[in-house]
C-alpha cells in the first residue's frame, strides 16, 4: 500500500487554491459536480503523495488537521524557501530529542544541535490553521 491522498478540511476552496499553489505545489486537479462537490488537487514538488480539499468533501472541521510532514534535505532551505514566498516557519528540534510534540510543547529554537536526521523541524499552517510540518531528513534510516 501506498499513501495517495490525504483530505485537508478548508472553509473557503479558493482561498486554499492561492495558498497552496503558493507553494509551488501542482495543480492536479479542479472539478466539480452538479450536486456541489468540488474537488481540488497538489501535489507538493518530488512528492508521490497530494493533498485534496474542497466541497462537501468531509465532515472535519476547517483547520482541523496537524502535523502533515514534507520532508526536506535542508531545512534551512526550505525555511528560506517558504519565506520566500511569504510563509513564516520557525527551525526548532524537540527537547526531548525523539519527536516533536503535539503544539509548540517542548520546541527548542533552531535545529537540532548535531543536524541529526529526523531531528529538525519547521511548522506552518494554511489559512485555515492546517498544520504542516517540515522535516530534516539527509539519509533516510534503512527500510524508509
Amino acid at each position: 500500500m501506498k499513501l495517495e491522498v490525504v483530505v485537508v478540511p478548508v472553509s473557503d476552496v479558493d482561498r486554499a487554491k492561492e495558498f497552496y499553489a503558493s507553494l509551488g505545489w501542482r495543480e492536479d486537479a479542479d472539478f466539480s459536480a452538479e450536486d456541489g462537490l468540488r474537488v481540488v488537487q497538489f501535489t507538493p514538488p518530488g512528492s508521490e503523495a497530494s493533498v485534496i480539499f474542497g466541497d462537501r468533501l468531509t465532515s472535519a472541521e476547517p483547520g482541523s488537521v496537524r502535523g502533515l510532514h514534507l520532508i526536506v534535505s535542508d531545512i534551512e532551505a526550505a525555511r528560506d524557501e517558504l519565506a520566500g514566498r511569504g510563509i513564516e516557519a520557525e527551525i526548532f528540534h524537540d527537547g526531548g530529542g525523539v519527536f516533536h510534540h503535539a503544539g509548540t510543547e517542548s520546541r527548542v529554537p533552531g535545529p537540532h544541535p548535531d543536524r541529526a536526521d529526523y531531528g529538525s523541524f519547521a511548522a506552518f499552517s494554511d489559512p485555515d490553521g492546517n498544520e504542516w510540518v517540515v522535516q530534516e531528513v539527509k539519509t533516510r534510516a534503512p527500510g524508509r
